[in-house]
């Protein structure tokens, strides 16, 4: 790559807040000390990192909220710098989430307290970031490694805050990253095809679009991990609960009261594959139409993204529609990369589909009529993120593979030319 370009390149990883290597991921989202490990904040915020630590125990002795009602309302003011916040905001999602979810499906809480609403609210405010555990805290934002010398694989990395579930858990959000990583050179894929766009440069974007169909079938061979390392059962009876929002939740239809903050209940949607940045950038690039509700909804969950990130959707979807710009390219290599991206894209939402119907439906419709075996009925069709999950997941996939580019429809517009 020449000079120049690899220069414009990292302008545009430091323009939206993404690396090379990991994409999305904070790079190194903890300061670790050599002996313990710790995740460190200024001593001020020691009871936050304390809760979080021992969420888990917290939650299974019913211990949790005795302890955040005891919890002192600490000012966000010492937080000097974005990874401290992104820390405190992962924190206070995790102990909000366990707060509100301690006693299961049937007793959520409806309000909390001013010692975690009024800090949380805040801190996210800071970041540009809801009041709420999103993915981009529990996937993006919460990983370290075992052994800071080895690779980043599923055996060298933990989590820094996890929740009842075991190895389900850490199963789930660890993989979950890694599909993440897998992503990260589409995404450089998708600036150099962006800047090649601007000079009519073929070849460039014909390279770069091969580069986001390598990473999508990398982050379909990554998801495959999944199986290996989380349990159906656990996911869907003792996971999902706790990463559920208060919004298109009839366990929580008004919100969630957020004492100090608001006088009226707050809606907002639990953390959820549909806040990748990394999956929206791709239907920005290759010019892919959500429509009605599923359309609204992405738009939405756009809200739930560290802003730089939000903003790469935004510009890719603001440049000149890469379909009408390879349309008028008859003849050309770009169709096939193209349509080789879309049919790696597909092969990914059907594996998602797949996946659903395994860690959600099977077990959901195994838990009916049993209340006190997992969730229960009231979160079986529903995302995480309040979405009809099925519904949702087919309209993304066909949606998808309508854009591709049919060969007569190439060919007639070489005709017209």
């Amino acid at each position: 790559m020449e000079a120049n370009s690899r220069d414009a390149l990292q302008a545009d990883f430091d323009a939206f807040d993404i690396s090379e290597e990991l994409g999305f991921l904070l790079e190194v989202p903890l300061q670790q000390s050599s002996t313990h490990m710790q995740t460190r904040l200024p001593d001020y915020y020691r009871v936050w990192l304390d809760l979080a630590s021992n969420l888990i125990h917290l939650i299974e002795s019913r211990k949790l909220r005795d302890l955040v009602h005891k919890m002192p309302v600490l000012s966000p003011h010492l937080l000097s710098d974005h990874r401290e916040l992104r820390l405190a905001h992962l924190a206070l999602g995790f102990i909000s989430m366990g707060y509100v979810w301690q006693e299961g499906q049937h007793a959520p809480a409806q309000i909390l307290p001013k010692a975690l609403a009024l800090p949380f609210w805040m801190v996210s405010r800071s970041l540009g970031l809801p009041p709420i555990l999103t993915y981009a805290d529990s996937v993006l934002a919460n990983w370290k490694l075992r052994d800071p010398t080895g690779d980043m694989e599923v055996r060298n990395l933990d989590l820094i805050f996890s929740f009842p579930g075991g190895e389900s858990c850490r199963g789930f959000f660890i993989v979950s990253l890694l599909v993440e990583m897998a992503a990260s050179s589409g995404i450089t894929g998708a600036l150099e095809v962006m800047r090649a766009m601007k000079i009519s440069d073929l070849i460039g974007i014909q390279r770069g679009l091969i580069k986001v169909t390598q990473s999508l079938k990398k982050m379909k061979e990554t998801f495959k991990l999944v199986h290996n390392h989380v349990e159906p059962t656990a996911f869907h009876g003792t996971l999902r609960i706790f990463v559920s929002g208060w919004r298109d939740n009839p366990m929580l239809p008004r919100g969630l009261l957020y004492e100090g903050v608001s006088n009226e209940p707050i809606l907002l949607s639990g953390g959820s594959a549909a806040q990748s940045s990394a999956i929206q950038c791709f239907d920005a690039l290759l010019c892919i139409q959500h429509e009605y509700e599923t359309g609204a909804f992405l738009t939405r969950m756009r809200d739930y993204m560290p802003p730089a990130h939000r903003q790469l959707i935004e510009t890719l979807s603001l440049c000149p529609p890469l379909r009408d710009f390879i349309l008028s390219y008859p003849g050309s290599d770009l169709c096939q990369a193209y349509n080789s991206c879309i049919a790696a894209l597909v092969d990914l939402r059907n594996y998602h589909l797949n996946a659903v119907a395994k860690y959600v439906i099977v077990p959901g419709n195994r838990s009916l009529g049993c209340p006190l075996r997992g969730v229960g009925t009231a979160l079986n069709s529903k995302g995480t993120g309040g979405s009809n999950i099925m519904g949702f997941l087919k309209s993304v996939r066909n949606a998808t593979q309508k854009a591709a580019i049919l060969e007569r429809l190439s060919v007639s517009r070489e005709a017209e030319t």
